[in-house]
């Protein structure tokens, strides 16, 4: 695939070979490290679902069982899904806009319990 750079007198110009090899590292790297840039996000959800039941481990208050499952689920979600497609599912959002709950996370471990 030839590339070309943009400029502002809308001429294009084509990438020399350098170029091209350089945005080719650019984008394999990019690509091979997508696993790593989901996992980050699951983690950086899973530690805003801890921080929001957080409450319930004070002493003050009794957790309930479902909740301290639920939480330990959360806990082990990077040794229970080990790859990329195990992500994308626990990433995957719902893309129905007439749903309430359109762009929002679809993956069950991601629901808090009932709490009583």
């Amino acid at each position: 695939m030839v590339r070309y750079h943009a400029t502002n007198g809308n001429v294009r110009v084509q990438f020399t070979a350098e170029e091209e090899t350089a945005r080719n590292a650019e984008e394999k790297a990019w690509s091979d490290s997508a696993k790593d840039r989901k996992l980050e996000e699951i983690k950086s959800i899973r530690l805003i679902k801890l921080k929001d039941t957080d409450y319930m481990a004070n002493s003050d208050y009794t957790m309930l069982d479902n909740i301290k499952t639920w939480r330990q689920s959360l806990r082990d979600i990077p040794a229970n899904h080990t790859n990329e497609n195990a992500y994308d599912l626990l990433l995957a959002r719902e893309t129905d806009k007439t749903k309430d709950n359109f762009g929002k996370l679809t993956h069950s471990i991601w629901s808090k319990p009932w709490v009583k």
